[in-house]
């Protein structure tokens, strides 16, 4: 059976920004087709096989022609499945959305398109522009920037005429035509102009000015693609409605990768950007589940367990989903004490309704060790769920005074750096890398090295505690450790660095 393909505008950046719809699509379907303006952070929805296929598309250096875009859509339906081309802002506002659904049609393959917030609206309102006010326009007018040398197409004697908002979209790299074209054509050399780049992303830039000014103004702040030209009485409005402003905050500038699997980062990226940080998503690890019934055969008699031991918010979620799937509740745990590894494990057991009895002070086995020794009964039973390939170092010192049952649920495999991703590692200076386990270390070296990819020298690499620091020496990277082993300890470390690198320590 033939698929079918959804075309899903993913808003102008802001991860938050998709429609309900949009997100729920993303999870069901068998392959999402995605390109550069879209944030990959959609792509932890993907359901697990989903197939991701990255198109590129950007200005001047398509990683994908359009009509082999074209062609990639009508394949993957053709084969049966349901497919989300996922494109940024919305598919029908200079997104070539219909072109695609023309040649769906064509191909005799059903489609739906979910309309999505475009860049021309969303993301002035993010620079601090109202596409529209009542005491200075009565129409906006939205026109493509992205003029070949012949243009003609645009009647610029009419456009220069308009007393409504003006948006250009995709022609940063023409700003220059631009502006000539509306001042030779009879437009106020006063009128007022602003550019926002990379609208509603932590990394977003605004530079404001007028028809004489702007060029400048933007060469000044470095702007380029992909950005929105806007020219009209309302950018006046821009510092007194500018209530998303990442340039005042404190890591505003600052790119910084992060190399948890995609399931795991979502907190430490959201902590980054809401600092003011770029991050760059290369999940170098994925998590996987270790399907037997061992553990499950040990829900029966859990309550002949003294202690259960988490080492990992991954241990948490995949012991509470073994054991939803068997129909029980934390009921079952009656009596048995929890220990857990750590303030990012414990958060963890918190979303299931359920405070751990102890809690090791740093986010390594010894402390979690030491919590046990000094609070439980020598000769206790305790249960371990945790990761394959984990160290033994706990299960050789708790085994010599207490009866472990040790069960792997899980293992760190190597994990899927999107396309979108590997060029952002390849094109811009990295200030910081964030490395919370051995794992993320040693997976992360070796993606990069098959792609031949070099970061900057300047780049610092962030460990989490002393395991993961031992494996970035053994690798020959240098690197700052955090004092407190948890994702707060490592922002915390980032914030440190940059404050003494401004003081000039």
């Amino acid at each position: 059976m033939t698929g079918k393909v959804y075309l899903i505008g993913a808003g102008p950046g802001d991860y938050e920004l998709l429609t309900l719809k949009g997100h729920r699509l993303l999870k069901e379907v068998d392959v999402i087709v995605y390109d550069r303006l879209a944030s990959s952070k959609y792509l932890s929805l993907a359901k697990e096989g989903a197939k991701l296929i990255y198109v590129g598309k950007k200005s001047s250096n398509h990683y994908m022609k359009q009509e082999d875009i074209n062609q990639v859509l009508v394949q993957q339906a053709q084969a049966g499945k349901t497919v989300a081309r996922l494109k940024g802002g919305d598919p029908y506002v200079f997104g070539r959305g219909g072109e695609e659904c023309q040649e769906l049609l064509k191909n005799n393959i059903e489609f739906e398109v979910v309309p999505g917030i475009t860049s021309a609206i969303g993301g002035l309102c993010y620079g601090g522009i109202p596409i529209t006010h009542r005491n200075f326009n009565s129409s906006f007018h939205v026109i493509t920037g992205h003029l070949k040398d012949d243009t003609s197409k645009h009647d610029w004697s009419s456009i220069a005429k308009l007393n409504g908002t003006i948006v250009f979209l995709m022609g940063v790299s023409n700003l220059q035509k631009i502006t000539d074209k509306l001042k030779v054509n009879g437009m106020d050399p006063s009128t007022d102009v602003a550019l926002v780049q990379w609208a509603t992303r932590s990394y977003q830039k605004v530079a404001v000015g007028n028809l004489n000014t702007i060029v400048e103004e933007v060469k000044k702040k470095d702007i380029s693609s992909p950005s929105i030209i806007v020219v009209g009485k309302v950018v006046s409005l821009q510092k007194q409605l500018n209530f998303f402003n990442p340039e005042d905050k404190e890591l505003y500038g600052k790119n910084i990768v992060v190399t948890r699997s995609r399931a795991q980062s979502s907190q430490m990226v959201s902590m980054l950007e809401n600092l003011g940080a770029r991050v760059i998503e290369a999940p170098s690890i994925r998590i996987s589940e270790i399907r037997d019934n061992q553990l499950e055969a040990e829900f029966e008699n859990i309550r002949n367990y003294h202690a259960l031991i988490f080492t990992s918010s991954n241990s948490v979620k995949i012991f509470f989903d073994k054991l939803t799937r068997l129909k029980l509740d934390i009921r079952c745990l009656w009596g048995v004490k929890i220990y857990s590894m750590g303030s990012g494990t414990t958060k963890e057991l918190n979303e299931y309704g359920l405070r751990p009895d102890f809690e090791a002070e740093k986010y390594v086995s010894e402390s979690l060790c030491d919590k046990v020794e000094n609070t439980l009964d020598l000769g206790a039973k305790i249960l371990i769920p945790r990761a394959k390939k984990a160290r033994e170092y706990m299960i050789d010192r708790l085994g010599k005074n207490y009866d472990i049952n040790e069960i792997k649920i899980y293992e760190n495999i190597v994990g899927d750096i999107s396309e979108s991703d590997y060029e952002f590692l390849s094109t811009i200076d990295i200030d910081y890398i964030t490395f919370t386990s051995s794992s993320t270390v040693n997976n992360f070296h070796n993606l990069i090295k098959d792609r031949n990819i070099i970061l900057p020298i300047t780049a610092k690499n962030i460990s989490i505690g002393p395991i993961t620091s031992k494996t970035l020496a053994s690798k020959g990277y240098t690197y700052i450790q955090s004092e407190k082993y948890d994702i707060d300890g490592v922002i915390d470390t980032i914030r440190e660095d940059i404050r003494l690198k401004n003081k000039g320590v």
